[in-house]
């Protein structure tokens, strides 16, 4: 390490103005292939909702990902790290994502979609679902697609979703919800105050060792306990992140197999139109049969 554990927890001393943030819940994710299961919604999504699912992956070139594939209920958001990503849904949007850039798919009310690296650099990404309220889960589907010079930031912070300081997202999301991609420079001292009724709030690293002051290992998920109070971060060597907080869903989760719904009529709606779309791609020769 490129700092004591000891000189950064005193950094961040409780006996400091304002007492330091603590972890409640520590996890480390499941490697499937190039993806990392960090979150699903039936473990640390129910603790953070409306984050209910988030993946990291770093995928081959050659590698084709998902294929096509359904949601509903929710809002997915693919944040690319480096390489690029082949976008196309049946919102009839398609195109590419370089590093930085970002992918927001408000699934709704059913839509299907398909993505795949391109170019000789691997694809790092997160990939992050959000429950959607009841207003918007059947909702049509609406997608946008952000190059990285449209990313506004605060400081060391890129603004993907709500608003930090001056700096506002692009993306059309539901209100409640801030997500952050954060670089700090070995030893930089950054603190994070939530906006009013942010008590959900968690850091995923994927590069660096972050110190709140206890430490968060690359590959770690760190879910803070729920209150507003702000939360300090110190980088040990140049350590890069994603920051997710939000005012908790106050919704049952009711899981498809691709979606997340708040009621099992929702659900039903929900899967009727993916079976819709889907018949239209299977008589298209988009789908096998």
């Amino acid at each position: 390490m490129n700092v004591s554990g000891a000189v950064l927890a005193n950094r961040l001393s409780p006996d400091a103005e304002v007492a330091p943030r603590r972890i409640a819940h520590r996890v480390r994710g499941r490697w499937h292939g190039p993806i990392e299961r960090l979150v699903s919604p039936s473990d640390i999504g129910e603790l953070i909702k409306p984050f209910v699912f988030l993946d990291y992956a770093n995928v081959p070139p050659v590698d084709s990902m998902f294929g096509i594939h359904p949601h509903s209920g929710i809002a997915t958001l693919t944040v690319v790290i480096s390489g690029a990503l082949v976008y196309e849904d049946t919102t009839g949007k398609s195109g590419s994502v370089g590093a930085g850039g970002l992918e927001w798919m408000k699934a709704g009310g059913g839509v299907w979609h398909d993505g795949h690296p391109v170019g000789p650099e691997p694809l790092r990404l997160y990939q992050l679902w959000l429950a959607l309220p009841p207003s918007e889960e059947n909702s049509p589907a609406e997608s946008q697609y952000i190059a990285a010079e449209d990313v506004q930031q605060e400081g060391p912070a890129r603004v993907v979703l709500g608003q930090l300081g001056q700096a506002t997202s692009a993306i059309r999301s539901p209100p409640g919800i801030n997500y952050l991609h954060v670089r700090l420079e070995d030893g930089q001292h950054w603190r994070y105050t939530p906006p009013a009724g942010h008590t959900v709030a968690w850091v995923s690293v994927y590069e660096g060792e972050l110190w709140t002051p206890e430490a968060v290992a690359p590959g770690t998920l760190a879910v803070f306990d729920e209150s507003n109070a702000a939360i300090d971060f110190i980088a040990n060597g140049n350590t890069s992140f994603v920051l997710g907080s939000a005012i908790k869903h106050p919704h049952e989760l009711v899981t498809g197999y691709y979606s997340v719904h708040t009621s099992r009529n929702a659900l039903e709606r929900g899967e009727a139109e993916i079976r819709r779309i889907g018949a239209g791609l299977l008589a298209a020769g988009r789908l096998p049969r």
